[in-house]
């Protein structure tokens, strides 16, 4: 379990930091990137857990301590290493809320613009943060090894907060709709 006693260490002072396994890579290092982006999408949680109701804050609540898992998954460099790794069954679980919220909106003849209810709004800056950490991870994939789990569930996770904004949107019928060449 970890146990901080001091905040700072003055470990990162020459521009590095250390991963689970112990590595010192550059705080610039790709890996740290995704793991930073994770942490950002993290705390964007955060802010629309201030806006939502209890059944969805309790969802996303879950989804932010899965989200320290991706990163504790990320900071670890060798993937064979033993560790906290993300699991199939945590993207099997997004799937089902994803089913679940779904399976009450009506199917989409347009693209959605990001906006709506301000729940719906702050769902949407969520869902491109997390996109966001999603194309770090998969540039992180192809120069090193990962699990490709992480990679599953952040793909997942943007699905599920696009489909929450358009939840929050009153079930779809706020949506705000691209009209294409509408101001041409």
């Amino acid at each position: 379990m970890v146990q901080l006693t001091r905040i700072y260490t003055r470990g990162g002072d020459k521009g590095k930091a250390s991963l689970g396994d112990g590595t010192r890579i550059y705080k610039s290092d790709l890996r740290m990137e995704a793991i930073g982006s994770v942490d950002e999408a993290n705390a964007s949680l955060g802010l629309v857990m201030l806006h939502a109701e209890s059944d969805i804050a309790k969802i996303l609540f879950r989804i932010q301590n899965d989200l320290f898992d991706v990163g504790a998954d990320l900071c670890m460099s060798d993937t064979t290493q033993p560790g906290l790794r993300i699991v199939a069954s945590q993207v099997t679980w997004l799937e089902h809320q994803i089913d679940h919220f779904n399976e009450s909106l009506s199917p989409l003849n347009s693209f959605v613009l990001p906006g709506g209810t301000q729940l719906a709004a702050y769902l949407h800056l969520a869902r491109t943060i997390v996109r966001r950490a999603e194309r770090v991870i998969v540039a992180l994939s192809l120069q090193s090894q990962i699990n490709l789990e992480v990679v599953r569930y952040i793909n997942r996770l943007s699905d599920l907060l696009f489909v929450l904004s358009r939840y929050t949107n009153n079930k779809g019928l706020q949506d705000v709709l691209w009209v294409p060449g509408a101001n041409r």
